[in-house]
């Protein structure tokens, strides 16, 4: 397998899903900067999620119009001169709108990476590239805090977007040098009804949710744009049914090796959502670390996350997409469900290994997630597919973060006094069962789903058979 593409890849996405995360541990360092306060800044997060819910539903149009490659190198350009508006924001407007210049180029780099990607690469090895596709998003969430936190306390916050710079430069070049050409499509004109209804639905719950959970407006105004969200994305059901060419390919979910994977996955997506931001959380309130020290801790999931993508090619072609991401789902969360058992007394050794094999797991599961959405997509049919995969794992970790909170809200106003261990303890455990019930998704493919992408099946068939590679290396 080559292993140049999604490296590429992999860095670009990298650098958009650690800036994501590395920001939260800034906010406070950032406000006094321009006299604002965080909770006021914390619309600088949201503006960032709102873009990337309005502008990737429109990334599989962009790739197919103007050439993937060429959109992937202008969305890098896009992050980095948002990055360096961010590094010199002198208000709180000028903040908010240099993060959300931000999103529109981390709306096109994460689904328009993954086109380049499933184009670029045979099936039978689509396993073995998404494997290194998937570790920028769950090693930037877990690197983000420590190195927020380092680069605030020891340089100035400044850094934190200015890195990008060099980063990004490098990740052009690199693009420009071994990505293949893709050539731009006949497309027909551009769902403007579409565009307009998917970002309003998308945006509106993706803005609701993140303000509910993160009060930085009073929550009636998340339950408003929750409602609109809802509105507009039944309109658009209703305008994908009846438009020759909609934005949203809704048809795909008709095969069900999709529909599983975006659905399935989506559900499991929204306990990973909650354990960025419920487990410093825990380790600072109910543990008493500093954020540094916390940071540090979570850090080992990411080793798991990265050790993980040397075998999972081999695990699903002996066991298929359909055993491993039941029981996968299942374990996964059980690993979630753990984090509810720590307290101060737990010997920080276990606290690691526990978050180690977490790490390795949910690796491996979205490794095999990412891959059986393509399973069965025709190759015309990527660019539709992209956008739709992408917009459902955005609203799953809005979801995500807005589900744990809520818990710790009622669970605080239940005994009445500041939050407390039990408090974080009630939302692992609720948040794990939320997503052990993505293997009732899973449960329903056939043990054959996603073979031509696993190799599953390959090591039983008769000699006389003309011989197939194995997929990975």
């Amino acid at each position: 397998m080559n292993r140049t593409i999604p490296l590429i890849l992999a860095v670009a996405l990298f650098m958009e899903n650690m800036d994501s995360t590395v920001i939260a541990t800034s906010l406070p360092a950032i406000a006094v900067d321009i006299q604002t306060s965080p909770i006021a800044l914390k619309l600088a997060l949201t503006a960032y999620l709102v873009s990337l819910a309005i502008f990737i539903p429109i990334s599989g149009w962009m790739a197919d119009r103007f050439g993937a490659k060429n959109v992937f190198r202008a969305a890098i350009a896009v992050f980095v001169v948002g990055s360096i508006a961010c590094a010199i924001s002198d208000s709180l407007l000028a903040f908010v709108v240099s993060r959300f210049l931000q999103g529109v180029g981390g709306a096109m780099m994460t689904p328009v990476g993954r086109l380049v990607l499933v184009r670029a690469t045979p099936k039978s090895e689509l396993v073995g590239a998404m494997s290194w596709l998937t570790i920028p998003a769950l090693v930037g969430p877990l690197v983000g805090p420590p190195i927020g936190g380092f680069i605030t306390t020891y340089f100035t916050w400044h850094w934190i977007f200015l890195i990008n710079v060099p980063i990004g430069v490098i990740g052009i070049w690199l693009a420009t040098r071994f990505l293949p050409e893709t050539e731009s499509m006949e497309t027909p004109p551009l769902d403007f009804t579409g565009f307009v209804l998917s970002g309003l639905a998308a945006s509106g719950v993706v803005f609701g949710l993140s303000v509910v959970s993160l009060p930085a407006l009073p929550p009636m105004v998340g339950f408003a744009t929750v409602t609109v969200g809802v509105v507009s994305g039944a309109l658009y059901l209703w305008h994908a049914r009846h438009a020759q060419n909609p934005l949203l390919a809704l048809n795909l979910f008709r095969n069900q090796v999709f529909r599983s994977s975006v659905l399935g996955g989506g559900l499991f997506r929204i306990g990973i959502g909650a354990v960025p931001f419920l487990l410093p959380l825990m380790f600072q309130i109910g543990f008493g670390l500093t954020p540094f020290q916390s940071g540090m801790i979570t850090f080992v999931s990411a080793i798991g996350a990265i050790g993980m993508k040397f075998v999972t090619s081999l695990i699903f072609r002996v066991a298929g997409f359909r055993r491993v991401l039941i029981v996968g789902s299942i374990v996964a969360a059980a690993t979630i469900a753990v984090n509810g058992l720590f307290t101060p007394e737990t010997p920080y050794a276990l606290i690691l290994a526990m978050l180690l094999a977490g790490g390795f797991i949910r690796s491996m599961f979205f490794t095999g997630v990412n891959a059986l959405a393509y399973a069965e997509v025709s190759p015309e049919d990527t660019s539709k597919a992209t956008p739709i995969t992408a917009v459902f794992q955005q609203l799953a970790i809005a979801l995500g973060v807005a589900l744990a909170g809520g818990i710790l809200e009622i669970s605080q106003k239940v005994h009445g006094g500041p939050l407390t261990l039990g408090d974080f303890h009630n939302a692992f455990f609720i948040v794990a069962a939320v997503s052990a019930a993505a293997a009732l998704s899973f449960m329903r493919l056939a043990p054959d789903a996603g073979n031509a992408v696993s190799g599953h099946g390959r090591l039983t068939q008769p000699k006389t058979l003309e011989p197939v590679s194995p997929p990975g290396s």
